[in-house]
C-alpha cells in the first residue's frame, strides 16, 4: 500500500503556492498566460454567440457567393485587422514575460550559495551536504533540510536512468541524466515542509519516487546538519548489540552503510541516520518501525521492482534488528 500523505508533509506540492523566488517567477508567467489565453476565449466566444444570434432567421438560406456590400467588407477587413493586431501585441506581451521570468531565474546563481549534491537512482533521490573536511559529510536519503532565506546551488546527475528533480512549490524541474552534471539555483523564502517528485518517467514506481523539503531556520539548519555529521551511537543493550550484529552479518551491509561501523556499502541509502527521516521507501510509508519491519522482510509487497530484496529473519532476528535501527536517529 504507497502512503499520499506522511505526517508533517500534508501532500503540499502545487506551482500556485510559491515559497521561493524561482517558483514566484514561474507562477507569474502561468498567471499572465493564461489570463490572456482566458480573455481571448471568452472574447471569441462572445463574438460567436453575437454572430448566430444576428444570422438566426436566415441559417437555412444559402448566402450570396459574391456579396456587393462594400462597406460590409471593409469593416469586416478592419475587425480581421484588429484580431490580428491585438493577437500579435498578446503574443509580445508573453514572450517578454517569459524573457523577464527566464532572467529572473538566471539572476539567481550566487557564488557563495550552499551547494548540495542529488543523485537520482532508481527510485529514491541520494543527497549529499558536501564539506571541505570529509568527516562533516553528510549522506541522506529522499528528505532535504534547508535554511530559509539561503541561495541554494544543486549539483545533479543520475547513477541509472533519466530523472527529473521538481519541486513545484521552490523551482521549475531539472532533468538529470547520466554521465551528465547540472545545476539549479533554489531558495526557500518560509519555514514549512513541502513535497517534491522525479517529473520523467523513469521505470516501474517512477510514481512513487518523491522527496520531502524541510525549510527551518539557519540556527535550526546548523543544529540539524551537525548532528547529521556525527556517526551513529554505539548500541548500548544486548538487544540492540545483536540487532548490530544482524545487520553486519546478513545482507543490509552488502547495500548500506552506518558511519562508525564497517557497513560502508553505497548501493543504497545511508542509514547512518535512518529513523530521524519522516518516510522510507522515497516517501512509499511514514518512518515507523512497524513499516520498517515490513519494509525490511518483503519490499516487493508494498514496492514491486524496488531494489531492495527480501530478506530471510526469524522473528527474534528481526526485532532485535529494528531494536538497533531504531537508535539510529
Amino acid at each position: 500500500m504507497i502512503v499520499a500523505d506522511v505526517p508533517g508533509f500534508p501532500g503540499n506540492q502545487t506551482a500556485l503556492n510559491p515559497v521561493g523566488p524561482g517558483a514566484s517567477q514561474i507562477e507569474f508567467q502561468f498567471l499572465l498566460t493564461f489570463w490572456i489565453t482566458a480573455a481571448v476565449y471568452c472574447v471569441v466566444v462572445i463574438a460567436l454567440v453575437i454572430a448566430v444570434a444576428r444570422r438566426r432567421h436566415s441559417l437555412g438560406s444559402m448566402p450570396d457567393p459574391l456579396p456587393t456590400d462594400e462597406s460590409g467588407e471593409r469593416r469586416l477587413r478592419r475587425v480581421v485587422g484588429a484580431g490580428a493586431a491585438v493577437t500579435v501585441v498578446l503574443l509580445f506581451v508573453m514572450m517578454i514575460g517569459s524573457f523577464e521570468t527566464g532572467r529572473a531565474l538566471g539572476d539567481m546563481n550566487q557564488e557563495d550559495a550552499l551547494t548540495i549534491d542529488v543523485y537520482g537512482h532508481q527510485w529514491w533521490w541520494e543527497i549529499r551536504y558536501p564539506n571541505n573536511e570529509a568527516y562533516k559529510i553528510v549522506d541522506t536519503a529522499n528528505e532535504f533540510h534547508l535554511p530559509v532565506g539561503t541561495p541554494i546551488r544543486f549539483h545533479g546527475t543520475s547513477r541509472d536512468v533519466i530523472h527529473s528533480f521538481w519541486a513545484p512549490n521552490v523551482n521549475g524541474k531539472r532533468d538529470l541524466m547520466p554521465g551528465y552534471e547540472t545545476e539549479v539555483m533554489w531558495q526557500v523564502d518560509q519555514p514549512g515542509r513541502w513535497r517534491g517528485q522525479c517529473a520523467e518517467y523513469c521505470g516501474e514506481q517512477h510514481a512513487h519516487m518523491s522527496f520531502f523539503i524541510v525549510a527551518e531556520s539557519k540556527e535550526q539548519f546548523a543544529k540539524w546538519l551537525a548532528d547529521q555529521a556525527k556517526s551513529a551511537v554505539e548500541p548500548s543493550t544486548p538487544q540492540e548489540m545483536r540487532g548490530q550484529q544482524v545487520f553486519l552479518s546478513h545482507g543490509c551491509v552488502l547495500c548500506h552503510s552506518i558511519r562508525g561501523t564497517a557497513a560502508g556499502s553505497r548501493v543504497g541509502p545511508d542509514l547512518t541516520h535512518l529513523r530521524s527521516r519522516a518516510t522510507i521507501a522515497a516517501g512509499a510509508l511514514p518512518n515507523t518501525i512497524g513499516n520498517l519491519g515490513g519494509w525490511i522482510l518483503n519490499a516487493q509487497s508494498i514496492k514491486p521492482g524496488c531494489r531492495m530484496p527480501p530478506n530471510q529473519l526469524s522473528g527474534s532476528e528481526l526485532q532485535d534488528l529494528l531494536a538497533y535501527l531504531e537508535t539510529l536517529r
